[in-house]
């Protein structure tokens, strides 16, 4: 409450001088770690924190060191903890210590998760980003930035950053064109869509890799696709971590690793707590899930309706809106979207962040 009050009463100039002084002054005394590291960022509306830990995976079974950064947890190489900072990047200097941890590892790499309240915040700053990853965009966080339209330019200055060479971008997503926009010397788009329109030529004249997936196979249980013969089986249900599996691929087809290593990669994935998480199989089943925007929790609520129709299952949901009191106006939609695919609805409050 009190932080509220003081962002009201500061202009917001001297507050963009504060955030910024924090990014530089944690590089400088960390000695700029983010030089030694190959650093990839995603950003998007849903998505970052699997994408993340799909990356990594990839990038670890290639023999790679690696250091990550999500909602979730903080790995560097072997070491995990859990994030419980309220905040997917963290503020001060935490996070170029983090990067010099990494350094000090011997890692490789760094896959960080970048949301646009941190950008805004200018938590970005001073890290020298080498690729860019975009999962998705839909309304989100208005309250915060003031309108859509700075939503994205947010999540857009990611793909501005000096360093950025390549650009990964969801082919499917309406606002695909603007992300593949910014001058990168390299640009992949994945896509499930065998006519994405971003694939016509008359539309699209700039170099773009494609990686394309095919005979999408969506069950109770795993998830099925086909990149140029390869076969992928994943043990992550829904359209959606489909996407999230492509945009990892696509990265890694990025970084010249090999399908065949991939897939190995992706078949036994590290665990992504509250993402699609069956705490409970037997003798019914609970799922954890983080869905915090429409898109999501109708995606979630479809996938967990496989199988359903014709039998005597149930779906039951515990359901919340966003901590905080943020974006009141998901409550009557997330509410429509429950009393359209559940059978019952339980429903409760969420984190208040005060």
């Amino acid at each position: 409450m009190i932080k509220r009050i003081l962002k009201k009463l500061i202009p917001q100039v001297f507050l963009n001088w504060y955030y910024q002084f924090f990014p530089l002054w944690g590089a400088v005394w960390h000695r700029f770690p983010s030089r030694k590291l190959i650093v990839v960022g995603i950003t998007g509306t849903n998505g970052k924190s699997t994408t993340v830990q799909l990356v990594s995976d990839i990038l670890r079974q290639a023999g790679l060191k690696v250091a990550s950064l999500s909602s979730i947890c903080f790995q560097i190489g072997d070491k995990i903890s859990q994030n419980k900072l309220k905040m997917t990047m963290p503020g001060r200097l935490k996070l170029q210590r983090f990067l010099r941890e990494a350094v000090r590892s011997n890692c490789q790499y760094a896959v960080l998760e970048v949301t646009s309240e941190g950008i805004k915040q200018f938590r970005h700053k001073f890290i020298n980003f080498d690729a860019a990853i975009f999962t998705n965009l839909e309304k989100e966080h208005i309250e915060s930035h003031g309108s859509f339209e700075e939503y994205k330019k947010a999540k857009g200055k990611l793909f501005q950053g000096p360093g950025v060479k390549g650009a990964i971008v969801n082919l499917d997503d309406s606002w695909a064109d603007y992300f593949l926009g910014f001058p990168v010397k390299e640009r992949w788009g994945y896509t499930i869509n065998p006519k994405s329109k971003i694939q016509n030529p008359k539309k699209e004249t700039r170099k773009l890799n494609i990686v394309q997936g095919e005979e999408i196979g969506l069950f109770e249980d795993h998830s099925e696709f086909i990149i140029e013969g390869q076969k992928f089986n994943i043990p992550l249900v829904g359209e959606f971590n489909v996407y999230n599996a492509l945009a990892a691929i696509s990265f890694g087809l990025s970084q010249g690793i090999n399908l065949d290593i991939m897939a190995v990669a992706l078949k036994k994935p590290g665990k992504i707590w509250g993402r699609m998480e069956f705490v409970i199989k037997e003798p019914f089943r609970a799922v954890v899930d983080y869905a915090h925007t429409p898109k999501a929790l109708e995606g979630a609520y479809k996938t967990l309706s496989i199988g359903k129709s014709g039998s005597d299952r149930k779906l039951i949901c515990v359901l919340g809106s966003c901590g905080g009191g943020r974006d009141k106006w998901k409550r009557p939609v997330f509410g429509g979207l429950a009393s359209q695919y559940c059978d019952k609805i339980i429903l409760t409050n969420e984190d208040p962040y005060d």
